[in-house]
């Protein structure tokens, strides 16, 4: 078993993020900017699973958000609550009841949670799950019948091997369609607050954490997301606010990079044509960042993009896809980033880059914190804060 930060080791690390906290890309406090993120903190679940340091250093990290949705919290919330308990009482939370698992079933559920600051952000009334009504899925399983039959006759036929001794490995059942998300997303109604006598801006913040499977099922997955999004954005004059953010771990990672990232890509940088000129659509992740080579990624291992930030808007204000060009220019924003703490470890332990060391040792290394800390880096979107008025709801 890989061996925990010591004591000595966790001063190291916390004194090179004092040194260069913008080396590593975690995000400053800046008067007149909010920072919304996203983070997956692996198995975030009993308190005693965690030493204080690394409470110390994920509550540090949470600090730096004015709003943070949290990926992979389990049923047991002593950790979280620990976490909330740790950032101070400047800060609001709110969390899902456990999905993912019917209760009584074996199988780890999980909760997705949101933490607020309060001066900077204020929760509206609307919570909800977000799911496809029995309708919808009864009109999506007619649609697709006969593959869905098909399947199972396949299914069968494999279950019976099974039953008789012909096949080691019991079958599994998955189906060819999309029916409903592995884990409901968790959608909440926020505004952060503009300077005195300014809107502030609204939007429904919907925190997910998607199906980690086949391609297919990935694709499927995460294109009801996205039709779900954009359908309830049409419906302006009965959506509770006119903009939605998308934050989370969409396990958007690529079986064949070079052909599954363009497909991805292309996807997502079509709504806005789909969407005409009243509403926005803004995936500032899937861009290379002005300041950098090439696009950020979000597992420790810095080999996928997992972890996506999406806005649907209508108001002006916040970033469009044009924007993305001029990332970082002003310090209020906007401006897009990761929190890069494999490099952070590896610069404080190793005194170098993670990329300049060998595969070993950046296996060695991975290995004594993508559990203990998270296998996750968090991503994060600053935006400037409303500071005239009005803003318009006009394109």
């Amino acid at each position: 078993m890989a061996k925990e930060f010591t004591q000595e080791e966790w001063d190291k690390i916390f004194a090179e993020l004092d040194r260069d906290p913008d080396a590593y890309g975690l995000p400053r406090r800046v008067y007149g900017s909010a920072v919304v993120g996203s983070f997956n903190v692996r198995k975030l679940g009993n308190a005693r699973n965690r030493g204080p340091r690394t409470w110390e250093f994920l509550a540090r990290v949470s600090q730096h958000f004015d709003l943070l949705a949290i990926q992979e919290v389990l049923d047991d919330m002593s950790g979280l609550n620990r976490l909330k308990q740790q950032i101070g009482p400047e800060w609001g939370m709110i969390v899902s009841d456990k999905t993912g698992t019917y209760p009584g079933d074996k199988g780890v559920g999980e909760r997705l949670a949101f933490f607020f600051r309060w001066n900077t952000v204020q929760r509206g009334e609307v919570v909800s799950d977000i799911t496809y009504d029995r309708s919808k899925v009864t009109k999506i399983m007619f649609e697709n019948l006969d593959e869905i039959v098909a399947l199972k006759a396949e299914y069968d036929k494999k279950m019976a091997d099974y039953e008789a001794g012909r096949r080691k490995t019991k079958p599994k059942l998955d189906a060819p369609i999309f029916l409903s998300f592995i884990r409901q997303p968790f959608c909440v109604s926020f505004q952060i607050k503009g300077f005195p006598g300014t809107e502030p801006y609204k939007f429904m913040a919907i925190n997910a954490h998607l199906i980690y499977g086949t391609m297919g099922d990935r694709k499927r997955e995460f294109q009801a997301l996205m039709e779900w999004i954009t359908e309830r954005v049409k419906e302006n004059d009965r959506a509770y606010y006119p903009n939605f953010m998308l934050l989370g771990d969409l396990n958007l990672n690529y079986d064949d990079p070079d052909k599954d990232m363009p497909d991805i890509e292309g996807y997502l940088k079509s709504f806005n044509d789909a969407m005409g000129e009243e509403v926005n659509v803004n995936f500032p992740f899937l861009d290379v960042h002005p300041k950098h080579d090439v696009q950020f990624t979000s597992n420790v291992k810095q080999t996928q993009r997992y972890d996506q930030v999406g806005l649907f808007f209508r108001e002006k204000g916040l970033p469009t896809y044009l924007d993305n060009e001029a990332m970082g220019k002003h310090e209020r924003g906007p401006d897009y980033g990761v929190f890069n703490f494999t490099e952070l470890f590896s610069v404080a332990l190793l005194g170098k880059s993670f990329k300049e060391l060998t595969k070993e040792e950046q296996n060695d290394l991975v290995d004594r914190y993508q559990y203990e800390v998270s296998d996750h880096f968090p991503i994060w979107i600053r935006l400037k804060l409303p500071d005239h008025q009005p803003i318009s709801s006009e394109k």
